[in-house]
């Protein structure tokens, strides 16, 4: 495929989607992106998703910073546009340190996680046996979703990224992804308060890959799988591939989304790429380079996905603010390739 001209292989690849399913919805119901406030506040990002085919933006990065955007007046022109454009509304967000602040440290260090030295540190989540430290999660996580409210009633309220887990006595028993479960499982109860149809985001992503072992998702917990150690210029069908700078291979991704997937339901899972993040490409630094595009990798990808049961996905697509499409005018043609071919697929 990657020996023929890019349109031709595109409209192959179309072609073939078209008459690989009988339906006549497309097989991906979400088909979304995730962008910080940056982006959203510098480009009509509502009207872009609509002419790329694109239904879902995710808001990012921290719950106080989209707060904060959501109810200033550019924020609701955000979500006037999605309104008008069928765009949903979700928010993907590094949750923990306005969920549990550090500055709760002083008055209750047992809320905060044991590290393996025996020492209460205050420098990522909590211990997850705390029933202080989940009340106020909980409490927090509810206050915030009562106004970031997601259209699609998907929530997403994550721990911090790949950092140890609690050591103290009653969590040492438990891996990372079952002292994630027993958080999410007790901020979805609080998140139902003040949306009864809410789901909630399992995040399995570096340390929480492995699949949660002795704690049972609560209904309404759903799969999050987000493989950003993978490679993208390789697809995931090549599990020879060693994986980004040889961290995790093809295989071990793929190994960790099939057993994520006896635990968790594949009807509601979903996979959070990083198709078009053009943040990562840039090393998470400005100015931001060219997004590595592969489209061939890019509908390898969805035969994966689809023959694992899923049906939503996503990818982050942040920097792609007005200073990228001002740098590359063409930027938007990953978009359309994106929407179009993913929205194909039946």
């Amino acid at each position: 495929m990657r020996r023929l001209p890019r349109i031709v292989a595109l409209l192959a690849l179309s072609l073939l989607f078209s008459c690989s399913r009988s339906s006549d919805e497309p097989w991906f119901r979400m088909r979304g992106v995730v962008l910080s406030v940056g982006d959203l506040e510098s480009v009509d990002w509502p009207g872009i998703a609509k002419r790329n085919g694109i239904n879902t933006i995710g808001t990012h990065v921290t719950p106080s910073q989209v707060l904060e955007f959501i109810q200033s007046e550019r924020g609701a022109a955000f979500v006037d546009g999605c309104e008008k454009n069928g765009i949903d509304i979700e928010h993907q967000l590094h949750a923990m340190g306005d969920l549990l602040p550090r500055s709760l440290f002083e008055e209750d260090s047992t809320m905060f996680r044991m590290d393996k030295d025996g020492r209460r540190v205050a420098d990522f989540n909590c211990c997850a046996h705390s029933g202080k430290a989940l009340g106020i999660i909980a409490s927090n996580a509810a206050r915030f979703a009562s106004v970031l409210k997601a259209t699609n009633h998907k929530y997403y309220y994550w721990l911090d990224d790949n950092s140890e887990p609690c050591f103290c006595p009653e969590c040492s028993g438990f891996s990372a992804s079952d002292q994630a479960l027993l958080i999410e499982n007790r901020m979805l109860e609080a998140i139902r308060t003040v949306d009864p149809q809410a789901c909630l985001a399992h995040l399995a992503y570096q340390k929480t890959m492995p699949p949660p072992t002795k704690v049972k998702p609560a209904d309404g917990i759903f799969l999050e799988f987000a493989p950003i150690e993978r490679q993208w210029n390789r697809p995931l069908t090549d599990l020879e591939a060693p994986g980004r700078k040889g961290r995790m291979s093809h295989k071990q991704v793929m190994d960790y989304l099939q057993a994520n997937l006896e635990v968790f339901p594949p009807e509601t899972a979903v996979v959070l790429e990083y198709w078009l993040d053009v943040s990562l490409a840039s090393d998470w630094k400005k100015p931001a380079v060219r997004l590595p595009w592969h489209p061939d990798v890019f509908a390898s990808d969805l035969e994966t996905y689809a023959a694992h049961g899923i049906h939503d996905i996503t990818s982050f697509a942040v920097y792609m603010d007005s200073t990228y499409f001002k740098a590359y005018p063409d930027g938007e043609k990953s978009l359309e390739d994106y929407g179009r071919i993913s929205g194909v697929f039946r």
